[in-house]
């Protein structure tokens, strides 16, 4: 199953520059597999060394120097690391932090050899260390789950993900060709972007196969809880985990999760499932230019779930009854929709980048309003809304162009794709023109791309 993450380690591999590099993302989102096919395209050989099924082998790196710790490990393992030759992956390193410590050295000792680290809870490590961080001597790589066009290609439908890497808002979309694509869009929907739930559906073409799998996947995540929470914030944890799903694509408020509950202390615990990167804070910005992240409001946000698959499968929503019932774009008002964007969205800039995104909510006394996305593209701050069927009203996204002066919006939708320049009232009543690309939601992965045409072709 083709990554397009791989394209970036690959490069990162052939750079003379490069530091040790660190993957970060939730557990099973594919970072180990992502390694072993670079090392299986790119290197000689792959030593591996998984610290919570072998901490004894932390040991080794008490001395802090690589050129003592190598030979230990090249004894352990009977294997030979030569530089350039040789990946030399430490997986699951959270459960060593003084591993973490040490690859500073070898950055400053041993540039040539290629080192990768990665772990599930890597998060909590870097909130909570206590050792010397590597500062400037090492970079991320932040990987989440399968995108839509990842999907298309572990499924067999290249051709298709190239036809979507190539169209421009010209291209007209026979309804045989748009039809296609809306019933691929739902089967991502349930089946998601878990690579272990993506590669049952590709095999069999089972939905039950690939319903067990995210059952095991979630039920993993529950058995993490015990590892970062205490026995009274394990059942915080365990309460917005089990609400989160349902609480998707709205004003996240802790009375929804359990208005017995002090909101401070529920806000923790949200805070863990965040650093576990199984939740997603999507904060309210001002949006009043880029960055937005300046104007971001941490009290005031909307929460998205890892996975679109997984949040399916935690509500209930058993993919063979949705397959039978018909459009699952349409359950739960609109919040897979929301998911299947947002998750995009969050992780849709460069794989160096801390992934983030956010929202515009304005709450006035008979003027309340709310923009599901606010995303950057260049200096233009570009309000997103989401509409699960083919039309809908774009009030909120209006109001914020007219109060923000700004004259593009983005909708995601199931219609064809579309660019319209019409006009809104501005707030003193004056008529302000905007420009309004509309998507269908599987063009998704093409959306930026698609800004800029549509922004340069401006009138």
């Amino acid at each position: 199953m083709h990554r397009s993450a791989l394209t970036y380690v690959t490069d990162w591999r052939r750079r003379q520059n490069r530091k040790p590099l660190v993957i970060r993302g939730a557990r099973q989102v594919g970072k180990s597999f992502l390694v072993r096919q670079l090392a299986n395209e790119c290197f000689g050989n792959l030593v591996e060394i998984n610290f919570e099924q072998m901490p004894d082998v932390a040991s080794f790196f008490a001395s802090k120097t690589p050129r003592a710790i190598l030979p230990l490990i090249e004894a352990r393992f009977n294997a030979p690391i030569k530089p350039g030759k040789t990946l030399l992956f430490l997986d699951e390193i959270q459960a060593a932090p003084e591993v973490f410590a040490a690859l500073r050295y070898f950055h400053d000792e041993t540039p040539d050899l290629h080192v990768i680290a990665a772990g599930s809870l890597l998060e909590f490590v870097l909130r909570e260390h206590s050792f010397s961080m590597p500062v400037g001597r090492i970079e991320y790589l932040h990987l989440g789950p399968m995108t839509f066009e990842e999907f298309l290609q572990a499924i067999g439908r290249e051709k298709l993900q190239q036809w979507l890497a190539r169209f421009a808002l010209s291209d007209p979309i026979p309804d045989g060709l748009h039809q296609d694509l809306m019933n691929l869009v739902r089967r991502y929907c349930v089946v998601g972007g878990m690579p272990e739930a993506v590669a049952a559906f590709a095999q069999n073409t089972s939905f039950q196969e690939c319903e067990q799998v995210q059952q095991s996947i979630l039920s993993t995540y529950r058995d993490d809880f015990f590892k970062y929470a205490s026995k009274v914030q394990h059942r915080r944890v365990e309460k917005i985990f089990s609400k989160l799903p349902q609480l998707v694509g709205r004003k996240f408020m802790f009375s929804h999760v359990d208005p017995e509950e002090r909101s401070r202390d529920l806000g923790a615990a949200f805070d863990l499932l965040c650093l576990a990167r199984v939740a997603h804070k999507v904060r309210h910005s001002h949006g009043n230019g880029v960055p937005l992240g300046a104007e971001a409001d941490d009290r005031t946000f909307k929460a998205l779930f890892l996975d679109v698959g997984l949040l399916c499968r935690a509500c209930g929503l058993r993919v063979l009854d949705v397959e039978k019932a018909g459009d699952p774009l349409l359950v739960n008002a609109g919040a897979v929709c929301e998911q299947l964007v947002g998750q995009h969205l969050l992780l849709s800039g460069a794989f160096y980048e801390e992934p983030s995104l956010h929202c515009w909510m304005r709450d006035k006394p008979n003027s309340s309003a709310e923009v599901d996305y606010l995303v950057a593209h260049g200096p233009h701050v570009i309000p997103v809304e989401v509409k699960a069927g083919a039309t809908g009203r774009l009030k909120s996204l209006q109001l914020f162009l007219s109060e923000k002066n700004r004259d593009f919006g983005l909708r995601f939708n199931s219609d064809v794709p579309s660019l319209l320049d019409t006009r809104t009232p501005r707030v003193d009543g004056k008529p302000r023109p905007f420009r309004l690309l509309s998507l269908p939601f599987y063009l998704i992965g093409q959306a930026h791309r698609l800004c800029a045409e549509a922004l340069e072709t401006g009138p």
